[in-house]
């Protein structure tokens, strides 16, 4: 090997590895120390959720929902406790109460009711969980409560975070562009955590009233057949949109929005 091509190597070798270590450097795990929970603006939050068949289609299953956030105490802990109602035409169709530490937001308590479906309660603090009133233990057999106990006991065991609560978790993200966050999400009563990355495409502005426009940075999170862009306010820090992709088993394309009602009553 002569010199040239060896000089050529190392330079190639280091070049490598420093965009390894960008790259290691603009990832985070997200972990209790991650973020600023005291961002969240408490009071009641609304949102217009809706369905297009097509990008140029009519709106289709609007929704409503109402997110509420207060602070509080909870098992004789700083906590936060966000309430949810979802309405789909004039139903409730959804509800939720849960709880998390006002520290790192890890879950203490959520309790889930939909309707025609079931309800729920995953307590973090007395390590239960209770499906359609009945207390779940791993002596059960039937598949479906042996799966939601087992990944219940996954999430014991290591710092997770309510997926039922990312539009609260995501205003709490210390945003740069292009970094890419790991979440260790965790859906209460259902599948085991899984950690979802998410990254920081850029910064965007959405036109707000009065024609001043709002600075936003763009967070995507991509896996096959969906994708999904949310705008989050650089300055409240709040979810102010959701666009997202769903490709279809016919490989035709369907949307879903969420835009958030700067006022409601």
């Amino acid at each position: 090997m002569t010199m040239k091509t060896t000089l050529c190597a190392i330079l190639m070798t280091t070049a490598i590895v420093a965009v390894d270590k960008i790259q290691a450097a603009d990832t985070l795990y997200v972990r209790s120390g991650s973020l600023k929970p005291a961002v969240l603006k408490e009071g009641t939050h609304r949102y217009l959720v809706y369905f297009k068949m097509g990008k140029d289609s009519n709106r289709v299953m609007t929704q409503f929902w109402t997110r509420s956030i207060a602070k509080t105490v909870y098992a004789d802990k700083p906590a936060i406790r966000i309430q949810q109602s979802w309405e789909d035409k004039d139903t409730v169709m959804h509800t939720t109460t849960s709880y998390c530490s006002a520290a790192d937001l890890q879950p203490l308590y959520h309790e889930y009711w939909w309707n025609k479906r079931g309800n729920g309660v995953v307590d973090f603090v007395k390590g239960e969980l209770i499906l359609n009133g009945s207390k779940v233990q791993d002596t059960d057999t039937a598949r479906q409560r042996k799966a939601s106990f087992a990944a219940f006991q996954q999430a014991q065991q290591k710092f997770v975070l309510n997926w039922h609560l990312d539009l609260e978790t995501f205003p709490t993200l210390p945003y740069k562009t292009g970094r890419v966050f790991v979440i260790p999400f965790y859906e209460p009563g259902s599948i085991p955590p899984v950690n979802t990355t998410y990254t920081v495409s850029g910064a965007d502005k959405l036109m707000g009233y009065d024609d001043k426009p709002v600075d936003c940075w763009i967070l995507v999170h991509e896996e096959k057949g969906n994708v999904e862009r949310f705008w989050i306010s650089k300055k409240t820090k709040e979810v102010l949109k959701l666009e997202q992709e769903i490709t279809q088993r016919n490989n035709q394309k369907m949307y879903r929005y969420k835009v958030k009602l700067a006022f409601s009553s």
